[in-house]
């Protein structure tokens, strides 16, 4: 029973966290609610860090996700700059880490998010390596890619994920050389597989970025503290005046594991493992956004989701099962992105090796189609490009787990709600 003097309280300061904050008061919870971040900034989304943000198209201020009035308005106490480095399952409290102050909690929500994973080669500290996951490093980014436009500097990018790709598309936007290297053997190749990811790395190519795939950084070549050049394991040399390491993100999990709770392991994306309610296996401590790892029955797996539309979803779903509502999160995956004049959407879940044919509705020459992932006819995902209001559909044919004829599903005049 949850009644007003009780106290709730999130971790983490990114869009999960403020969703579940704002969740909280829109369902009429009365009691304390106080939300905790290690961030100086309120909690923002991250998406324009890598897009509008990053290309100088959004202002800062359109990131936020509320007005800076709007917690005190709404009774939230908010803790900017307060990291936590304990939680107390049996005393029910988390400790600040500045001053060693303890606040209680009746409920608990981690938040934590992620964090970028490092380079571990030589060079890393040099001033020109970047990462990018917080607001402080895409002003520092956007500054970077302005002065190499400027100056015709290079950019070499370790990583061809979402985050790779999309800085180097704003990169070549800015007028910078950029090159790319990732071992694997095309972009997004662990998302997309090798069909889809050809095609992202046409585009790019056509924008004038150099593809090195196949090797891994080895090191980071600098002077006076400057970088100067990025070696790769074959041996070669790629010039560079700075270097953005763009090689995924890690799981926040260090205070979920310091008290105890299950963390999945790293085949299933690591993270802290909720049930469906988005509950840990203490009845007191839900968990939510990028650090969570939950069952998805759809497609009989655990995952951990790194993107926007989970934490929009996620934050707000464990908010009403800490209420005590009926909740069952079971949101189909889905995200999208931008990269020079392509657009696209994509929802599902389809892994290489977890499909066996890509089945293809309109033109992709022209980049104006919708792709699917099919497994014994079922369509396990679809990501439109420069096609829209589809998502609908597509999510409905995913969850019906219908057969169809690829034929028609490939036929641009047959709807794809008669499909499902």
């Amino acid at each position: 029973m949850v009644d007003a003097d009780q106290t709730f309280v999130i971790v983490g300061g990114g869009l999960a966290g403020a969703k579940a904050a704002e969740t909280l008061r829109s369902e009429g919870f009365t009691g304390r609610v106080i939300l905790i971040s290690d961030e100086r900034d309120r909690p923002y989304e991250r998406p324009p860090l890598s897009k509008g943000y990053l290309l100088g198209k959004e202002e800062r201020d359109s990131v936020f996700v509320h007005e800076p009035a709007w917690y005190a308005q709404h009774d939230v106490e908010l803790h900017l700059g307060q990291t936590v480095d304990a939680l107390d399952r049996a005393a029910k409290t988390v400790r600040f880490g500045d001053d060693g102050t303890l606040v209680h909690y009746d409920k608990l929500l981690l938040a934590t998010g992620a964090e970028p994973r490092r380079l571990d080669i030589p060079g890393t500290d040099l001033a020109g390596v970047h990462h990018l996951r917080r607001i402080a490093h895409a002003e520092r980014l956007k500054g970077v890619l302005g002065a190499l436009g400027r100056d015709n500097g290079h950019l070499v990018i370790a990583g061809v994920g979402w985050i790779g790709l999309e800085v180097a598309a704003a990169a070549r936007q800015y007028g910078a050389e950029v090159t790319v290297v990732d071992p694997a053997p095309t972009p997004l190749h662990h998302v997309l597989g090798p069909e889809l990811g050809a095609l992202f790395a046409d585009l790019h190519r056509e924008h004038g970025v150099r593809f090195h795939f196949g090797v891994r950084l080895t090191e980071i070549v600098g002077q006076d503290g400057m970088v100067l050049a990025a070696r790769t394991d074959d041996g070669e040399e790629h010039p560079a005046h700075d270097v953005l390491a763009a090689i995924g993100a890690a799981p926040r999990t260090a205070l979920a594991e310091g008290a105890g709770l299950e963390i999945a392991d790293r085949a299933h994306g690591g993270g802290i493992v909720v049930d469906e309610r988005l509950r840990t296996a203490d009845p007191d401590i839900y968990a939510a956004g990028d650090v969570a790892s939950f069952p998805l029955a759809l497609f009989d797996t655990r995952l951990r989701v790194e993107h926007w539309a989970n934490a929009l979803n996620g934050g707000p779903a464990a908010a009403r099962a800490m209420l005590g509502g009926d909740v069952a999160y079971d949101r189909v995956p889905y995200f999208f992105s931008d990269q020079y004049d392509l657009g696209m959407e994509y929802s599902g879940w389809a892994p290489p090796g977890s499909y066996d044919q890509v089945v293809i509705r309109g033109d992709a020459g022209k980049r104006e189609f919708i792709a699917f992932w099919v497994k014994e006819g079922r369509v396990l995902a679809g990501m439109n490009v420069n096609v829209w209001d589809v998502t609908d559909p597509i999510q409905q044919l995913i969850r019906s787990g219908a057969r169809v004829n690829t034929e028609r599903l490939a036929d641009p005049h047959v709807p794809l709600s008669a499909l499902a």
